[in-house]
């Protein structure tokens, strides 16, 4: 079984979400790919983290005792982890039955595929797509652009194509890149961790795959919400953090350039109009953090 079906480690990280976890855990039990071992990083959560392990004794559940972000929880989950291939899931996704094999079945055909990325369909509007591979990240805004974004699910991205990014949500990644590769950089703690992980890892040799045939369902932002201080402060943040870490001469000077003369005004006339002054707040605390930090960004 094992040379067929290689062990699969499933991680996903729940901070104050027991509800959804399980109702992630319910969709898993489910899934027709059987070697798999799914572990639970509890994130500090002032919930108690025994009531997913009591509804679904077999996960394997890490308590963390600090809040160690996105990335920071996945990797204490990667470290415990016996699997092949890692699989990160947000704790607001749901999954297809079969939506494990396609992915499996892409990294022993290709032993260059370092991760594979499923396609993500918004739970609340099942016909329509949230990602579907990601182009390359504007030097410039520090943006990624996910293909297929709000488009309807007609079948038209159910292939499978080499990607710039996977999508932190559903994404597998081979033991052996992060051997050589290294962890998720911890630094970001929410957001863009894993579009600097995919820059190193295609910076390693190895290709990122986007898996038409591998569906995810995604509840997008139960943790932090749609638009909030906590958002607004680490996407400021780690946008400008993302183009320090991975843009030099020149063109880093012009991106941060355009984010001082167009970015921060422009967001802040529209914080400004919208009377939603808590985002004004963490837009600039965002930008500010790097004026105190300016070399301890590896």
């Amino acid at each position: 079984m094992t040379e067929k079906y290689p062990l699969v480690s499933i991680i996903t990280v729940n901070y104050n979400g027991a509800k959804f976890t399980c109702e992630l855990l319910a969709s898993l039990k489910k899934i027709s790919y059987r070697n798999i071992e799914v572990i639970v990083v509890d994130n500090a959560s002032k919930e108690d983290p025994f009531e997913i392990k009591n509804k679904f004794p077999e996960v394997k559940l890490i308590i963390s005792k600090t809040n160690l972000g996105f990335a920071g929880g996945n990797n204490l989950g990667f470290a415990a982890a016996k699997g092949k291939y890692l699989m990160m899931l947000n704790n607001d996704t749901e999954v297809h039955p079969n939506f494990l094999e396609p992915l499996v079945e892409k990294m022993e055909s290709d032993k260059n595929a370092g991760i594979v990325a499923s396609k993500l369909i918004y739970f609340h509007s099942p016909d329509t797509i949230q990602y579907a591979g990601g182009g390359s990240i504007n030097l410039y805004t520090g943006r990624g652009r996910s293909f297929g974004k709000f488009e309807k699910d007609k079948g038209q991205y159910d292939r499978i194509y080499e990607t710039n990014f996977g999508h932190g949500a559903a994404m597998m990644i081979r033991k052996k890149v992060l051997d050589e590769v290294g962890m998720i950089p911890e630094l970001y703690f929410l957001y863009y961790e894993e579009l600097d992980f995919c820059v190193r890892v295609r910076a390693s040799g190895y290709k990122i795959w986007y898996v038409g045939t591998s569906t995810v369902y995604h509840k997008e932002s139960m943790t932090v919400g749609k638009i909030n201080a906590l958002k607004t402060y680490y996407m400021t943040r780690n946008r400008i953090l993302f183009l320090r870490r991975n843009v030099k001469g020149t063109q880093l000077l012009l991106s941060i350039l355009f984010f001082i003369f167009f970015t921060i005004p422009k967001n802040t006339a529209a914080h400004i109009l919208k009377r939603r002054f808590d985002l004004l707040k963490a837009l600039y605390s965002g930008a500010w953090w790097h004026v105190g930090n300016g070399k301890s960004i590896q």
